[in-house]
């Protein structure tokens, strides 16, 4: 299957999908595509909270791979929605580890996470460092305080001083000094309007600032469920309990991982996961190959990112 590297691969349907009992109150619902007999892959999506798309599985040749993509644990098509009861990192690196036995059943897979879905990844691996086959992440998030202070209490909004104004406007001035915390109040209490208008504002300041160019994107949507209910209160749920690590445990394990083949991505002008922590990345993990994107900025499907993760992917087929 030729192709041009700035393309993603044809519109391609699950063979097969299911929902996946955590035993512990969650059904996270997966699926598998490509070819049955191809090179295992998992895909981690970002937020958290955010889902999968259909456009995650045209990152792959689905002739030369087995792809699994999952909903993480409250969101897109898993259940119950927006839940986050033992919704931690390290149930969701659990999930990836029962994923990887008991529905690929493979001893080892290519793991493609970008932006939290990097973050993913890398948890993932540095606990079970002999499961990652190869490791592709783009947009790199390890979830550090001062990464999360740029883009939600001050730093991205410099740039962005209009898009701003509405991402404060739910919350009342004495408490914009902590707006993780605002938010959290707000996107967990009992008011349903309240939820709403604060998860309306969180999304809409993330999905304007996506982009090098401004263009909103859509969240997946499953059913009838809101997915910026999802999102917000799962992505917010995280980064109000520091992911559910260490300040810095990522970048500090690096040594973990060293081993495995890898592809670092990233856009320069990212404003959402800016490039300072995939340079922090970089020189931690020299032996992965690293791509800083000048006409890039967060998301995955730009040019000159997009380019890179199906040449990724592509010289890991075989």
């Amino acid at each position: 299957m030729l192709m041009k590297t700035t393309d993603m691969y044809p519109e391609i349907e699950p063979y097969d999908h299911g929902f996946l009992d955590t035993g512990d109150g969650h059904q996270v619902y997966w699926e598998l595509c490509g070819n049955p007999q191809g090179k295992p892959a998992i895909f981690l999506h970002g937020g958290p909270g955010s889902g999968c798309s259909a456009a995650h599985r045209r990152l792959f040749n689905p002739e030369r791979y087995k792809i699994l993509l999952f909903d993480q644990r409250g969101c897109g098509r898993s259940r119950p929605h927006a839940s986050l009861e033992n919704n931690t990192t390290w149930h969701l690196v659990a999930d990836i580890e029962r994923l990887r036995t008991e529905v690929l059943n493979v001893e080892q897979a290519l793991i493609f996470g970008g932006s939290w879905g990097s973050t993913l990844a890398l948890a993932y691996a540095q606990t079970h460092p002999d499961r990652a086959s190869e490791l592709i992440v783009r947009g790199i998030f390890t979830l550090r305080k001062a990464e999360v202070q740029w883009f939600y209490q001050e730093g991205a909004s410099w740039l962005f001083p209009d898009l701003w104004e509405d991402y404060l406007a739910p919350i009342p001035l004495d408490e914009r000094h902590d707006m993780v915390s605002a938010y959290h109040r707000r996107l967990t209490g009992s008011d349903p309007q309240v939820q709403a208008q604060a998860a309306r504002a969180w999304c809409s300041w993330e999905d304007h600032t996506i982009t090098l160019l401004p263009k909103t994107r859509q969240l997946p949507v499953h059913g009838t469920n809101d997915p910026s209910i999802a999102f917000s209160r799962i992505e917010n749920h995280y980064f109000f309990h520091n992911g559910f690590m260490e300040e810095g445990q990522l970048l500090r394990d690096v040594s973990k991982i060293r081993h495995i083949p890898g592809v670092i991505a990233q856009g320069r002008y990212d404003v959402c996961t800016p490039a300072r922590t995939a340079w922090a990345l970089h020189q931690a993990w020299p032996e992965a190959e690293f791509h800083l994107v000048d006409n890039a900025g967060h998301a995955f499907d730009e040019p000159g990112t997009l380019a890179h993760l199906i040449a990724a992917t592509d010289k890991f087929s075989a």
